[in-house]
């Protein structure tokens, strides 16, 4: 599973202190799964200082630059915090990526090689609903990568942008979620009818698959997510 409290590692000598210490904090930040219930979403500029090995200008400037990407919120007097999407916000994100992610599909029915569709066995064919408590790790990686896979085999770079956009926040929602009210047994079926359908060039099935399959995690959310 994902990480619930940032991770930090020393910085090289390669580039600009601020630089560095801006990629380092925000893969840091992709890595967490921010929407557990017991993420540490206060940082601390004095350890990540320490932690970093640097002084606290540049910390500061990259802290900053990711403020104004909306990846942490810097509060005078009260701290830095990563910032965690609303249950409104991500109820929005779902549908949007569902509408995305679905119209891939779509597209991969048409432009998407035999083989290309084939490799999505690589991310299904090791689970079975029998294994997934033994493999929850392993599986919930899988999935995530299931679902880039389907905007990839689309070849539409724009869905491709836009599904970038979402992946944080959609990908940590569906890290918490993926084990809860048996989420997991339905998502193997449902993958392997979604690969039945891509390879049957199937294209209004496989859109209707991918989309119904998404909009269950967001009624998933819905009716069980606290993100209060």
């Amino acid at each position: 599973m994902a990480n619930t409290q940032i991770r930090i590692a020393p910085l090289g000598e390669a580039q600009s202190l601020k630089t560095r210490a801006y990629e380092a904090l925000k893969a840091a930040i992709l890595n967490m799964n921010i929407y557990d219930e017991n993420a540490e979403l206060r940082l601390d500029e004095r350890q990540l200082s320490a932690r970093f090995g640097v002084s606290r200008t540049p910390l500061r400037e990259a802290l900053a630059q990711l403020d104004q990407e909306g990846l942490v919120r810097i509060v005078p007097r009260r701290g830095i915090y990563i910032v965690r999407k609303t249950k409104a916000e991500i109820l929005e994100m779902i549908t949007v990526w569902a509408a995305l992610e679905s119209m891939a599909a779509r597209l991969a029915t048409k432009e998407a090689s035999d083989e290309e569709i084939a490799s999505l066995h690589e991310l299904i064919d090791d689970f079975s609903a029998d294994e997934i408590a033994r493999k929850m790790g392993e599986y919930s990686d899988a999935n995530i990568r299931f679902h880039q896979a389907i905007i990839n085999l689309g070849k539409c770079a724009l869905i491709r942008e836009l599904t970038d956009k979402l992946f944080f926040h959609v990908r940590a929602i569906r890290h918490r979620t993926i084990f809860e009210q048996d989420r997991a047994r339905r998502s193997i079926v449902d993958h392997r009818e979604i690969v039945a359908a891509l390879e049957a060039r199937d294209t209004e099935r496989a859109e209707r698959l991918v989309r119904e399959h998404t909009l269950r995690l967001r009624d998933h959310v819905e009716r069980y997510v606290n993100l209060d």
